[in-house]
């Protein structure tokens, strides 16, 4: 690769950086070619993208970056995997789900909303996190819950007002 090659290779990986917000370091080694097409597949399903790059690249990547990466640069070592997504949780669920059928891939790092996760013992806790759409979901059922309530008892409470009511007026 020539000096021009990889200084492209790194604007298009510090691009890529800058225009995500979630990007997961992951090890695919050891994966044969078919559990790696797999893996693809499962990514694509999933809307997230994988790329295979080299650690020096995106190690002189995220220096040029705007982000502040902290530690993760130092979990470059090996083959590292990028993934990117628009969703948190996406590429740790599909992680998680490839590992039923293999031990990889193994999580390396995660960047995720600014926050920095390092190490695979980290994967369940990605997995919870829940996605904006989700949160605004919960929100709005907890605001709703209350409205509810107050119309279910208003309801319950008629009817048997009425009964009563009518009850006395019978007697």
């Amino acid at each position: 690769m020539t000096r021009e090659e990889k200084s492209q290779v790194i604007e298009e990986l510090t691009a890529q950086l800058a225009d995500n917000t979630n990007i997961y370091l992951a090890d695919i080694s050891g994966l044969n070619a078919g559990n790696t097409s797999d893996l693809r597949r499962a990514c694509y399903k999933a809307n997230v993208k994988l790329n295979v790059v080299k650690n020096t690249l995106l190690t002189k990547a995220m220096e040029a970056s705007d982000k502040d990466f902290g530690d993760l640069p130092s979990v470059l070592k090996g083959n590292t995997s990028v993934m990117y997504s628009e969703t948190g949780n996406a590429p740790a669920k599909v992680i998680k789900n490839f590992r039923k059928k293999s031990d990889k891939p193994l999580l390396k790092g995660a960047f995720i909303e600014e926050a920095i996760y390092i190490g695979d013992d980290q994967l369940d806790m990605l997995v919870d996190i829940k996605s904006k759409e989700e949160l605004i979901g919960e929100i709005v059922t907890l605001l709703q819950s209350p409205a509810k309530n107050v119309i279910s008892a208003l309801k319950s409470g008629g009817g048997t007002l009425a009964g009563i009511i009518k009850t006395l007026s019978e007697k």
